[in-house]
């Protein structure tokens, strides 16, 4: 029995690592290790209401980049400015999902601690302007002194209606409902018109029907709009039971952008980013196919963003796919997306693939010129 152990008093020796790694699965220690695990790759990213366009976006962010170092997580918002201030200031947020005029709004309220806090990732796609009003209303300065919902204060389309409505001089009275609600109010003639901001077709007005009484106004592109907005058409394919073949309904669109605090770089916070960044990056072409939502067919990830800085982590992937030549196959293979939807809408002319790369080549090296500077 002695010798016995001696024996097993000799292998504890040589071997103190193998006999204290058994933790007990309960123990204290094994729950710190697993919960260290479970939130090492844990992003959170914050985006819209359930009707929205931003919330599907998060929804595919986590279904393609979900793996053993990465976990998405994605949170219903309740508007840009709230996303910003979310993004600011609320623990496990790490991503949201905002319109890119959110920013310089924020700015000029005073909204943010400082004016270098939040960068961006990419920008994402283009928001359309749906103006939805009863049949009665046929021209947008005819909501003149009429009752138009702007969503809740604080929203992505609260916020660009406010600046729109401003700029086109149109004094409307806002009231702010939310959309489900607004819509139900349009419904039954108890306001004018609504206005949502969301990536088209949106599922809120999918499935409305010429008995509902209600029809989408033009917004012409306004000298006063060109500085802020882009132009955009509604048309059937988006809404068939609203807008007549042929046909099509001029509007305004505004960028949705994936904005991120900017953590200084040796901060954990920094690195957890970085690692969804080059997951993210190198995983883009996965969102190319079904059935991933059609408005990633729109996104440059190497697109600037106007008043805006780019994260650090970003420019960094995008200099060192520059400085390959180009960058993975997934973004020639974006781009090329992005030529043939916009030749399909009309906004240019339908290029040849030999005609693409080449174009795609001279971007890149114009991209990879500004990254050097």
């Amino acid at each position: 029995m002695l010798r016995l152990a001696r024996i097993l008093s000799l292998c504890l020796a040589l071997y103190p690592v193998a006999a204290l790694s058994q933790t007990p699965p309960g123990s204290p220690q094994a729950i710190e290790a697993a919960k260290d695990r479970a939130n090492r790759g844990a992003i959170g990213i914050v985006s819209g209401g359930i009707d929205g366009t931003y919330v599907r976006i998060a929804a595919d962010l986590a279904a393609v980049l979900d793996g053993p170092e990465l976990r998405v997580l994605p949170v219903l918002g309740k508007g840009s400015l709230q996303n910003l201030n979310d993004l600011v200031y609320l623990r496990g947020v790490d991503i949201a999902i905002v319109q890119s005029d959110a920013l310089a709004y924020a700015r000029r309220e005073k909204l943010l601690p400082s004016d270098r806090s939040i960068a961006y990732i990419a920008k994402l796609y283009n928001e359309e302007f749906h103006l939805l009003a009863s049949n009665e209303i046929k021209d947008i300065a005819e909501l003149a002194g009429k009752q138009v919902n702007f969503d809740t204060r604080g929203s992505g389309s609260y916020l660009t209606a406010t600046l729109l409505f401003n700029l086109l001089k149109i004094p409307v009275e806002p009231v702010y409902n939310d959309q489900q609600l607004a819509l139900e109010k349009l419904r039954r003639g108890e306001i004018a018109a609504m206005v949502y901001v969301a990536g088209k077709p949106t599922r809120l007005f999918r499935e409305l029907k010429p008995e509902d009484g209600v029809h989408f106004l033009p917004v012409p592109l306004a000298a006063e709009l060109i500085e802020t907005y882009l132009p955009s058409r509604l048309s059937r394919e988006d809404y068939p039971q609203l807008i007549a073949e042929g046909a099509e309904v001029d509007t305004v669109a505004v960028g949705a952008v994936m904005a991120v605090y900017n953590w200084a770089t040796e901060t954990d916070r920094y690195r957890r980013v970085k690692r969804f960044i080059d997951v993210f990056f190198s995983e883009f072409g996965k969102f190319m196919e079904p059935p991933r939502h059609a408005k990633w067919k729109e996104v440059n990830l190497a697109a600037q963003v106007p008043g805006w800085q780019r994260i650090n982590a970003a420019d960094q992937w995008l200099a060192a796919a520059a400085s390959r030549g180009g960058p993975d196959e997934q973004l020639r293979e974006n781009f090329r997306a992005f030529m043939e939807q916009q030749a399909k809408a009309g906004g240019i002319t339908q290029a040849s693939r030999q005609q693409q790369d080449e174009l795609f080549e001279q971007f890149m090296r114009w991209h990879s010129q500004r990254a050097r500077r």
